[in-house]
């Protein structure tokens, strides 16, 4: 080789060496950025803006049953508040998916013991004919007894599985609570049977009021009625069935599938100083069910980020990377919103710098994980320093998930915390009528407010990324 080549050889061999050390290059956020992010971080402590705003929303507007004439003024009400608020971008997406009305629902007991039964149709559940549906009750204590039985036994029945959720600070239950509503109903229909029930996925064993909640149909002709009985009717029924006799139960559900919805996301940005195609996503979903307002589930996830992007915006000078909020729509039958996101913004998640989104109340948040690359670690760790000191442990060894509908941008590559509240009582109120303003402490969801203005500040002030590419997060587990 000629000298003249052997010098370029080695110069390119340097340029790549270089370029390589660049990318695996240590993401850390400047020592002003953390001084900066403390001070937010006190000063959202103190503040009423996300307490303010979702009291706005469940007063102004109430329950927002996805593509009910409420979902719209839902709609409506956001996109005029996040311009009131004064971001510099407000503007939607449009999200279609099947729509489904509630109109009416009863259930009772007909023999051997006739009583009335407080019931609540489940999302995608088909009608009962009309003057409703009469047939023998076949009972299973938990999803794998139906699992395991035989079909004879349950055709043209109403099958009743019973599953015990219990509080606990993760709300890690409602994994086997959300199986047996989702998995169940489908199951009951492929064996046969005529409807389905189930004791509802809640945790106030003295509360008549049932839990709603999606079920796992997709196609209406696949569907079969199927309610959730409150936990007190749960248990009288349980009793009754262990007499022995055969139980026979009347159910009566006006409700089911009626063409399709074109809905919205909701988005507010405060623009980037230096990176404006840069972003850091936070959010929660617009719809609710509407037995209740809405007010933690999840009104309060879309209040807490976009008060949290207010006091970001608020601040003497900009962030270095813009700040997106987002009001997903129709999370609650199947992550619609997040879907139509994720799928819309694919080939973009490498300018997602970080993200997630508040969907589990507004309880205080007391611990955080995430899925980075290794070399922002160190990152992540300085954004744990600063929120420590207001109840926030950094767990290390689990992954982050994006939330509900950001977990659909995560599983597409974008890097993700978690950021989890506690949820010991959530599961009392949650898809049920006591979803109301009240079981919202102001001091507790400016915490929340507190830490998502603080994480979203410093991840926008980062010198480096998160690690966010396509499929860069793909093994984690977090969004399954």
């Amino acid at each position: 080789m000629r000298p003249a080549l052997r010098l370029h050889a080695l110069a390119a061999c340097i340029a790549f060496a270089c370029s390589a050390h660049a990318a695996d290059k240590a993401t850390t956020i400047p020592a002003k950025a953390v001084a900066a992010a403390t001070t937010l971080r006190d000063k959202a402590m103190a503040d009423n803006t996300g307490y303010e705003f979702v009291s706005g929303l469940t007063t102004e507007v109430g329950p927002r049953l996805a593509g009910s004439p409420a979902d719209k003024r839902g709609v409506d009400w956001t996109v005029a508040k996040f311009k009131t608020m004064g971001f510099d971008k407000v503007y939607t997406e449009k999200v279609s998916y099947p729509l489904w009305e509630r109109h009416s629902e009863h259930a009772a007991i007909v023999a051997p013991f006739p009583q009335p039964l407080y019931v609540t149709a489940l999302g995608y559940s088909a009608g009962t004919p009309a003057g409703g549906l009469t047939a023998e009750v076949v009972g299973f204590d938990t999803l794998d007894a139906l699992k395991a039985a035989d079909p004879a036994s349950v055709k043209g029945k109403i099958v009743y599985v019973s599953t015990h959720m219990t509080q606990q600070k993760d709300g890690h239950d409602y994994g086997m609570g959300s199986a047996t509503r989702t998995r169940g109903a489908v199951l009951a229909a492929q064996m046969g049977a005529a409807a389905y029930l189930l004791r509802s996925a809640g945790t106030d064993p003295h509360s008549r009021t049932p839990h709603t909640g999606v079920t796992g149909f997709t196609k209406p002709e696949e569907a079969i009625p199927a309610a959730a009985l409150s936990l007190p009717d749960a248990d009288q029924l349980e009793r009754v069935l262990k007499e022995g006799k055969p139980v026979t139960l009347k159910l009566d559900l006006d409700v089911g599938f009626k063409g399709t919805y074109e809905g919205t996301n909701v988005i507010a940005e405060v623009t980037g100083r230096k990176k404006p195609d840069e972003v850091v996503a936070i959010g929660g979903h617009l719809d609710s069910w509407d037995l209740g307002t809405g007010a933690i589930d999840d009104g309060a996830g879309v209040a807490i980020a976009a008060a949290a992007a207010k006091l970001i915006k608020d601040m003497p000078q900009r962030p270095d990377r813009t700040i997106r909020v987002i009001a997903f729509a129709n999370e609650e039958m199947g992550l619609w919103g997040g879907r139509a996101y994720a799928e819309a913004h694919a080939k973009e998640v490498s300018k997602f710098q970080l993200g997630t989104e508040s969907d589990f109340g507004a309880g205080k948040i007391w611990r955080m994980s995430a899925s980075v690359k290794p070399e922002a670690r160190g990152a992540i760790e300085q954004i744990a320093k600063v929120i420590e000191p207001i109840g926030v442990a950094y767990d290390a060894t689990k992954p982050g998930g994006g939330g509900s509908d950001l977990s659909q941008m995560h599983a597409k590559g974008m890097a993700a915390l978690s950021l989890t509240q506690d949820g010991t009582d959530y599961f009392d109120y949650h898809h049920n009528a006591n979803d109301t303003l009240d079981k919202i402490d102001p001091k507790a969801i400016a915490q929340n407010v507190a830490v998502y203005a603080t994480f979203a500040y410093m991840a926008a002030q980062a010198d480096g990324n998160f690690g966010s590419a396509p499929d860069a997060f793909k093994n984690d587990g977090a969004h399954d």
